[in-house]
């Protein structure tokens, strides 16, 4: 493998984890359902068929409530992502809109954009910011560069101290400490030295 592919490979897995954390923090799924139940109901008010030589229309007189209902929620979708503080107030908004379209707007965007909206605003509703962890550690495979993920490098490994070395095994915060204590003792001459039978002997 080629340093370029490497480097390729590193900036698409750091931008991917960039992606995820910025996912994690806001209703993503209910923003990208509100948004795209706007584009049936604006969409199909103004769409023309043709079959040969006859031309299907289905405008209606509420063709431009249709385009002031999809609009909106395509709008609320995008509050959704970068205004997660108003999610409730979004949610609400959007599963209201899409219940108008049901009567307004060719049966909700022929049900679909209906069911889009009330999906995405009851998701938007029921979303919650997830609680960070107690020992603010994390998990290494979500982190760029470590040794568990396919993206990262394999000689990876966190220095002593560090909290995601948990996750990587025990490391002795002194390694000469640790190093003498598994040492074997031998004694000291002129010392006395008990064996396995409890017989006293001086070396």
């Amino acid at each position: 493998m080629s340093a370029e592919t490497h480097g390729l490979r590193g900036r698409f897995g750091y931008w991917r984890f960039r992606f995820r954390v910025w996912r994690g923090q806001r209703p993503f799924w209910a923003g990208l359902l509100t948004l795209l139940a706007g584009l049936p109901i604006a969409y199909f008010p103004y769409a023309h068929l043709s079959l040969g030589a006859l031309s299907l229309t289905m405008a209606t007189t509420a063709g431009s409530g249709s385009l002031i209902i999809g609009v909106l929620l395509v709008v609320l979708g995008l509050t959704m992502w970068f205004q997660s503080a108003v999610r409730v107030f979004s949610g609400v908004a959007s599963i209201l809109l899409a219940l108008v379209s049901l009567v307004v707007s060719n049966f909700g965007g022929f049900v679909v954009g209906f069911l889009l909206g009330l999906i995405g605003g009851a998701l938007a509703v029921s979303w919650a910011p997830g609680a960070p962890p107690a020992d603010g550690g994390a998990d290494p495979a979500e982190l760029p560069g470590s040794g568990t993920g396919d993206d990262g490098d394999a000689g990876y490994v966190p220095p002593p101290g560090s909290p995601y070395a948990a996750a990587y095994g025990e490391y002795p915060a002194d390694p000469a400490a640790d190093q003498a204590a598994t040492a074997p003792q031998h004694p000291v001459d002129g010392a006395e030295t008990v064996d396995a039978n409890g017989r006293h002997s001086a070396g």
